[in-house]
């Protein structure tokens, strides 16, 4: 039996993955003195502000191929609920048919 990561929790964690590779290229950038430090306090939240806005994109094109496959598979179970949705609907119209005519 072969075990396929859910593609859920696989883009989550490529996602997060590209984040703390932005995190640790802007501390080290901050560090350098090649990126700006903040203000006063403020380096810890800028350094992380800066990450999101730069790991942002670069997740939206790099995993394109992941994002389509848990779109895909979302879509599948979507698609399956609203079918046993339907068909308990049927079921009990069904039911309520029979009893309203009765005997």
């Amino acid at each position: 039996m072969s075990f396929k990561p859910n593609a859920t929790i696989r883009y989550t964690a490529m996602r997060l993955g590209v984040f703390v590779g932005c995190l640790v290229l802007v501390a080290v950038l901050v560090n350098l003195g090649w990126v700006p430090a903040g203000l006063g306090d403020a380096n810890a939240a800028w350094v992380v502000l800066l990450a999101l806005v730069l790991s942002a994109p670069l997740s939206f094109v790099l995993l394109r191929k992941q994002r389509d496959e848990m779109s895909a598979q979302i879509a599948g179970r979507v698609a399956g609920a609203k079918e046993r949705l339907a068909a308990n609907r049927s079921q009990e119209d069904a039911v309520d048919d029979a009893a309203r005519v009765g005997p």
